[in-house]
């Protein structure tokens, strides 16, 4: 009995779940080794899940970019990877490439970043199509060329006195938090590391958030990234609301309100 049990303790399950960086994946065991002598092959192939570090809720733990690694996982998985329009992390993803051990994905982002047709001259969206060795080209599948569409709504709250004179300059004060809803993946592509997920944390790049905000205060600063990313901005509303310090109708009006933009790409 004490030989199975050490047998079926030594064995990793079939669907493994991973926490990178603070980011949960889902995927199958031969996913993970497909590219023989890898980092992630040698992981799951050569040691023991007694071996590997986990996190408070038994997922095997990478401390790497969370984000990129969906990258990673589309080389493993889909046998190709699209990259997205404007996709600007392309030497962070080599790194990435270089850390888990794939040689021939480090070699292909090399490639396109040095590769002319994907210059803004050229007049092609920076598109790179990079195949695994796992499989020949034959077998790859069909993907709409260029980044994914979606909505991101970017949110904020302010507040504002007037004072009596109408005329007057109105006191605005500091942006507390902006705040974005949209789907994970569009978040993450967009803001990066910018982007705080401690109110959501833990989400599948599937799924859907309201809960995220930025790290910054400028909205300007946010609308770069969105025009940098492609997106653009199909709608905005506004509401406000006023109260009063006191009774004194010459006292300072505060006004709060709240504003949303939607941009989309």
């Amino acid at each position: 009995l004490k030989s199975s049990e050490n047998a079926t303790n030594s064995t990793f399950p079939e669907i493994v779940e991973l926490n990178v960086g603070g980011q949960v994946y889902v995927t199958r065991l031969e996913t993970l080794t497909a590219v023989p002598n890898s980092l992630l092959w040698a992981k799951f192939t050569q040691s023991s899940p007694a071996d590997l570090p986990k996190d408070s809720k038994g997922r095997f733990f990478f401390d790497r970019d969370g984000f990129l690694f969906r990258y990673i996982l589309d080389y493993l998985r889909d046998s190709e990877l699209f990259l997205p329009e404007f996709f600007k992390e392309k030497r962070r993803l080599q790194k990435e490439a270089d850390f888990f051990q794939l040689p021939e994905l480090s070699r292909r982002l090399a490639a396109t970043s040095k590769d002319s047709s994907y210059t803004e001259d050229s007049g092609d969206p920076e598109e790179a199509e990079l195949l695994s060795p796992v499989t020949s080209s034959s077998d790859r599948a069909l993907r709409s060329p260029g980044a994914p569409a979606g909505f991101i709504t970017v949110g904020y709250r302010g507040s504002y006195t007037i004072g009596r004179d109408i005329q007057a300059d109105a006191k605005f004060r500091r942006v507390a938090r902006i705040t974005v809803c949209s789907k994970i993946s569009l978040a993450k592509e967009v803001f990066g590391e910018t982007l705080n997920e401690s109110r959501d944390p833990d989400r599948p790049p599937d799924k859907y958030t309201s809960r995220y905000y930025l790290k910054y205060n400028f909205l300007e600063q946010a609308f770069d990234r969105l025009a940098d990313a492609g997106f653009h901005m199909v709608a905005c509303s506004s509401t406000g609301t006023c109260s009063y310090g006191s009774s004194d109708p010459g006292e300072d009006k505060l006004w709060t309100s709240y504003t949303e933009y939607v941009f989309c790409r």
